[in-house]
């Protein structure tokens, strides 16, 4: 699995990199066969609420997913694509299974 990650507009820290890639690393156990996990955090209109923009598209055989989360911090941000990946990626899996 190979992890893309791209900070715009700000850089991202290793220990904010490292909790990513700890993190996406958990969703091979959905579904095995992720080729390409794009990761983009992006801060927009600094200095208010809600400015971390967090994106994460899982590339598996034949088929792209995509998360956007808009919160106050990356990790939360990460946090909540990672959840909503976990749960497509199991549905993604079943539906392939029925084929």
């Amino acid at each position: 699995m190979e992890i893309k990650i791209q900070s715009i507009h700000f850089d991202a820290t290793e220990k904010l990199e490292e909790f990513i890639e700890k993190k996406v690393a958990k969703l091979e156990k959905a579904y095995e066969d992720i080729q390409k996990v794009d990761i983009q955090l992006k801060v927009v209109k600094p200095a208010t609420a809600l400015n971390k923009e967090t994106s994460i598209t899982v590339t598996v055989p034949g088929h792209q997913i995509h998360v956007e989360k808009t919160c106050d911090t990356f990790e939360e941000g990460v946090d909540q694509c990672v959840d909503s990946l976990k749960v497509s990626l199991v549905k993604y899996k079943e539906k392939m299974r029925k084929k």
